[in-house]
This record gives C-alpha cells, structure tokens and sequence, in this order.
C-alpha cells in the first residue's frame, strides 16, 4: 500500500532526456503525463548558465507563421492549470483532461535536458522552484541499459533514501556506488530540503539501444499509477509497445547470432523468477521437508557388533 504521502500530496514527477533516458523511456513517460495532465508551463530554468550548446545545440524550426526561431536546450516545470491556463494554488475537483483517481490535480512535472554543468547550482535553483510550488513528494524517472530480453516484462527498480519512505512503501535503498547523473543530484538535493523522494529505473535491452522503447515507458507508467494511486490513459502507447517488440523479433528472425543471444537472455531471466528461485519457495520446500521427516518412523539402528 502506498503511503499517503504519495497519493495524497503535491507530487513532481522528474525526468531528463540524455544519460538518465534510456530508450528515451523516462522523458516518454513524462511526455505522454503531460499529455493527458491539465498541467502548463509555470517555470523555465535558464538555460545559459547550465549547457554547454556544442553538446546540445539549439534546434532551428519554423513557427506557425512561418518564422524562424531557435529552440533552446531548457528544462521546465508543468504545474496545474485553472480554467483561465494560469496555474492555480489549489488543485480544483474537475479540470481533468484525462487522468483520474485520487490525487489526478496535484501532480507536476519537471522536463527538460540534462544540463551540461553547474549540477550543484542547477538541483538548487530546482529544488527552490519545488519547495515555491509546496511539492510534498519527488518522484524520479530513469531508464538505463541492462541485460535483458525484450520478449519479458521490463522490470522497474524503485528505491529511496528516505527510511520512512521505505518502510511505508515497501522498496529497498540502492546499492549502487559509480557515476551518477543529474537525477541522482536532484534526489539527494530534494532529501536535505526535506522532500521525500522515490526512484523509479526501467531496464531497457541493451541490444536495441537506438531505438525508443515505449515498452519501457509503459512500464514506468504501470508503476508510478501503482505508487500514486491515479489511472493513467495509455493512448497509443500499448500499440507502440507490441510493434516495437514485433520488430525486434523480426530483426532477430534474420539474425541467429542475436536470436541466440536473446534466448541466452531469456533463460537468464526465467531462472531468476522460476517460483523454485524465490527464497519464499525455498522455505516452503524446507518446511515440506521438515513436515516429511517428522512423519517417517524412526529406522533401526545397526545392531551390535
């Protein structure tokens, strides 16, 4: 059960495109929130004092009058909207475009690219912006590379820093130690402010790394409705998501190098989520066992020499 703090309170979903996106599963999930959310534009962070423009240049396109305009790399807070589109201070009962259950008007978004520099200045100028907005919770949204078969259900690692928050919604605190991105600045930066905060990390197959994964977005989808109690339209999303795993299996069929590697993957993943690999299976066989042995009659020992 979720604890009320995260299907009750003022909740920022994050998500940055770049390093922390694998299969652009993160920011996916965040875009198709924005989507079906009645959420606008409340804030834009500066871009000039946290890119580097060679890395992520600005985009040239024309507008609808057929000018020319340069899009910035930049990164955004989505707050929701009142009937006049200016945001509101409290959320109303009936602005819902699509979403629904308990806590649909209180959700934010933070979207945007990862930023090149200034990590520290940038999580606190964020951090600034959440704390003015009163969010009460932080949701954050990844997606990373990792050995696994497109053919299973992606999995989705939530974790927290946040003791309570571990006890009440029953996840773990992550181990890992190694180079981080800007998520893991701003979680940290949330938790010292005082925001609670919960990760949530897709696995997305390492060997369809240039392709979209809305799979995995359906995924994080899946367990942020699970978390914060809200009904999430999926749109195309689930279409998308069976003809990206068509295709692979396509490609695979003309392929018996990666075919055979996928089934390599496969039988990796079964094993690991066979009922007889769960240390609960483990336990009820022991206690089989033990049950078994009680009922046997005693065997006569040897007799005497």
């Amino acid at each position: 059960m979720a604890s009320d703090l995260f299907r009750s309170g003022r909740l920022l979903v994050v998500a940055f495109e770049g390093w922390n996106d694998a299969g652009e599963a993160a920011s996916g999930a965040v875009r198709a929130l924005k989507d079906v959310l009645d959420v606008v534009a409340i804030a834009d962070i500066d871009p000039e004092d946290y890119y580097d423009f060679q890395l992520n240049r600005p985009q040239a396109e024309f507008d609808d009058d057929g000018r020319r305009r340069l899009v910035w790399p930049s990164v955004t807070l989505f707050g929701p909207a009142s009937d006049d589109g200016m945001p509101r201070s409290k959320p109303a009962d009936d602005d819902l475009i699509g979403v629904s259950g308990t806590n649909h008007d209180n959700i934010y978004l933070l979207q945007g690219v990862e930023p090149s520099r200034g990590w520290r200045t940038f999580a606190a100028e964020t951090i600034d912006q959440a704390l003015t907005a009163d969010i009460t919770g932080v949701i954050i949204l990844g997606s990373l590379l990792a050995d696994v078969p497109h053919t299973r259900p992606i999995s989705v690692h939530v974790s927290s820093e946040n003791p309570e928050v571990r006890e009440e919604l029953g996840v773990e605190r992550s181990t890992y130690e190694g180079p981080v991105g800007i998520l893991s600045v701003i979680a940290l930066a949330a938790e010292e402010a005082g925001i609670p905060t919960i990760s949530l990390w897709a696995s997305v197959p390492h060997y369809v790394h240039n392709a979209p994964s809305p799979k995995a977005t359906l995924a994080l989808l899946d367990k942020l409705e699970e978390l914060v109690d809200v009904v999430i339209p999926r749109g195309d999303l689930l279409e998308e998501a069976r003809a990206w795993e068509e295709g692979i299996d396509a490609l695979a069929g003309d392929d018996d190098e990666m075919s055979g590697y996928i089934a390599q993957l496969e039988r990796a993943r079964d094993a690991v989520e066979a009922p007889e690999a769960s240390g609960e299976a483990i336990a009820q066989e022991f206690e089989r066992y033990l049950r078994k042995r009680d009922d046997e009659p005693p065997t006569e020992g040897p007799g005497p020499a």
